[in-house]
């Protein structure tokens, strides 16, 4: 029986040992935290969005760049195949009103141990604490608590995700390993990233705060969600949907009012303000909560006199602000293994027999369902061609 080693054990790394170990393969999974899956642990407190009900196209293109090598793995496992696998761990499924799609239980601990319970079943042995260190001769060798351990492997499935919260695992650190072996690679960068928002004391009574109902755009990106006002800046979906714009440069603009136009705005404004104060005139006319009006005060005050300027500005608040919060904080990282550096398989070219899956790929997504559809499908895809190399190497 051959020996299939996979590095990593987060929806990536999971999905290709099972994959691995239903094509016959006996599977050794190395995590080195002292449990499995804890970013998507981590991903399930708020409710775990695994995909989204969404056409095919659109759903590719938030991919941008990275759509074309994507193409085939997430039509081979995609929003569908995801919900049918997840019902196949007896964890019934839901779509809400955007599309996205959740279990039931609205948390990932019950889908893991499902999951797990499955591994095992199929045999597969889990080392954690198995730090991956690199290569001893041809060998994998892992920092453990019994000192450094080796590990012969027939095939070799990489998944230690990205470069950011690295408490839960993800340190990129495997990077100068396979730089080291001649792997190309992208630099990495925050992705799904808070915003760096300098705010004076006037915004300390709104700080916590969701802005609801607003949209967002950075450059070419676009968003439709809330973020929420934090002591750093803004924090949410809608703000993680345009933080790549953000980091290459763009703008930041909020549309307070996304449902209406300009002449619409305008119009309103012309109601009669009488004695009351511009924030009363904003929030009686246009619905504006208090949060929202100290924004706009925040960042464009004084307002301009005109009410056609209100109104644009309304539409298109600059948020001046100082750039994304850290790497470490992001929910996920941009860089990493390029796609050119693998074959169709997702092989390596230059190390044969070791594949790679997941978040160590060059390629992002927003979230809402797609980062961890993706994870999983090249996850599949990797466990895949990996089963196959092992079965043509026999």
């Amino acid at each position: 029986m051959k020996h299939a080693v996979v590095i990593g054990a987060g929806p990536a790394g999971l999905m290709a040992a099972e994959v691995m170990a239903q094509a016959g393969l006996r599977v050794t999974i190395c995590e080195g935290k002292p449990s499995v899956g804890r970013k998507f642990l981590m991903a399930g407190k708020s409710g775990l969005n695994l995909t989204k009900e969404e056409a095919f196209v659109p759903f590719m293109e938030v991919f941008a760049e990275a759509r074309s090598p994507l193409t085939p793995m997430i039509e081979s496992f995609g929003s569908g195949a995801v919900q049918d696998w997840a019902r196949g761990l007896d964890q019934e499924v839901f779509t809400g009103t955007t599309g996205r799609v959740f279990p039931k239980a609205m948390k990932a601990s019950p889908l893991l141990r499902a999951w797990m319970g499955r591994l095992g079943d199929l045999g597969v042995t889990v080392n954690t604490r198995w730090l991956w260190q690199g290569w001893d001769g041809a060998a994998l060798a892992f920092q453990t608590p019994e000192g450094v351990q080796t590990l012969s492997a027939d095939v070799t499935v990489l998944a230690m995700g990205g470069a950011s919260w690295s408490r839960l695992g993800a340190t990129g650190k495997w990077a100068d390993i396979l730089a080291e072996r001649g792997v190309a690679l992208a630099p990495f960068a925050g992705s799904n990233a808070g915003v760096q928002v300098p705010w004076s004391d006037h915004m300390t009574k709104h700080l916590g705060t969701p802005l609801k109902g607003v949209a967002w755009q950075a450059g070419p990106y676009h968003s439709r969600g809330e973020a929420t006002l934090s002591a750093q800046g803004l924090e949410g979906g809608g703000i993680y949907s345009v933080s790549r714009g953000v980091r290459e440069g763009h703008d930041l603009f909020l549309d307070l009012l996304p449902d209406m136009t300009v002449p619409q705005v305008t119009s309103k404004l012309q109601a009669p303000r009488g004695k009351a104060s511009l924030s009363n005139h904003l929030r009686k006319t246009l619905r504006l909560t208090p949060a929202q009006i100290a924004v706009v005060q925040e960042m464009a005050r004084p307002l301009p006199d005109r009410l056609r300027a209100t109104a644009r500005l309304l539409k298109a608040l600059p948020i001046k602000n100082a750039g994304l919060r850290p790497m470490d904080e992001a929910i996920s990282t941009a860089g990493g293994i390029l796609f050119a550096a693998l074959d169709q398989g997702l092989m390596l070219r230059d190390i044969p027999g070791v594949f790679a899956a997941g978040e160590m790929l060059d390629w992002e997504a927003p979230t809402g369902g797609y980062l961890i559809t993706a994870c999983l499908a090249t996850g599949r895809w990797a466990g895949r061609h990996a089963a196959e190399w092992a079965e043509a190497a026999r």
